[in-house]
């Protein structure tokens, strides 16, 4: 009596096919779902289908008519050299900032992994730049890094004389001291990332590996880095894509100087939308999609795929 009333309970709860869209139906109606879906079509999807048709005409300041062009924006641009230029700027910022966000962001889980109050505190100092604006940070560190700025001055008072290094002044290492600065504000973010997964990290793994006689840089290497594979996934993959669309933190440090050396894309596609030439600046974004597109596949296919032979 029992097994059968359990029986027709379960069959009750489940019902058919067709029930279980109606319940749904009931539920969750498509109607809750229209103001998000309106505010994506808005404000996204038709941004985005605006930005592949402005880019195959002559859209500009200087002319009241918009016409098709085809490939001339594509060609013009390509034919002074200065978007290759800056195609590679933004590759090099992308990866420094991916390597110094990381590299910043792991020593710091590491470091602070332990629960204790004044780990804890760390923990929320070192997160405050991820809260600040980037324009913020920017214009803070690109005023210390000055001539007669704080870290001159701090430099001065070790060594005993004056110090005047112009940090953001050589054409070879501003792009790494900008890629720094932006590694460094969001390292809070990737060091909460790793230190979720260091907190999954079975601890009698780790006691066994201590009672065998692995030491704690054997056991890092060889046990606590290979099982932070998928946050080392998640932080690989967003400071190198989201580093490809940067900009506040480079216009505000140095603008694109010395010399073009920090000329990020970005910074070139504000730059020539403000001189009028809106069609070749939706170009060059266009052009930074697909770039983005074609590293971000490959990318994240490889993480997940070292991810998944690793766990």
């Amino acid at each position: 009596m029992s097994t059968a009333s359990s029986t027709s309970g379960a069959s009750h709860a489940g019902g058919s096919p067709v029930e279980q869209r109606a319940l749904l139906k009931k539920n969750y109606p498509v109607k809750f779902v229209l103001p998000a879906a309106i505010i994506l079509v808005i404000f996204f999807f038709v941004p985005t289908i605006l930005n592949f048709v402005y880019a195959f005409t002559d859209w500009s300041a200087f002319k009241t008519t918009i016409d098709f062009n085809g490939l001339d924006n594509f060609t013009s641009l390509f034919s002074n050299g200065m978007l290759l230029r800056d195609l590679r700027i933004t590759l090099v910022f992308a990866i420094c900032v991916a390597f110094f966000q990381n590299t910043f962001g792991l020593a710091l889980a590491v470091f602070l992994e332990k629960d204790t109050v004044e780990n804890q505190i760390a923990r929320v100092l070192f997160f405050i730049p991820v809260l600040m604006s980037a324009l913020a940070v920017g214009y803070v560190w690109q005023a210390m890094l000055k001539s007669n700025g704080a870290v001159n001055q701090i430099l001065s008072a070790i060594v005993g004389h004056t110090v005047a290094t112009p940090w953001l002044g050589s054409t070879t290492w501003s792009i790494v001291l900008v890629s720094a600065i932006q590694g460094w504000k969001w390292a809070g973010l990737a060091m909460l990332i790793y230190l979720a997964g260091l907190k999954t990290i079975d601890q009698d793994v780790l006691e066994a590996a201590a009672i065998d006689g692995a030491n704690r840089w054997q056991i890092f290497w060889k046990i606590k880095f290979p099982l932070l594979a998928p946050a080392l996934t998640f932080n690989v993959a967003t400071s190198l894509l989201g580093s490809m669309n940067g900009f506040d933190t480079v216009q505000a440090t140095t603008q694109g100087g010395p010399g073009g050396s920090t000329e990020i894309l970005n910074l070139f596609v504000w730059r020539t939308f403000g001189q009028g030439l809106y069609s070749q600046s939706t170009m060059m974004s266009l052009i930074l999609f697909i770039v983005v597109m074609i590293i971000a596949i490959p990318l994240i296919w490889y993480l997940r795929r070292r991810e998944a032979k690793i766990l």
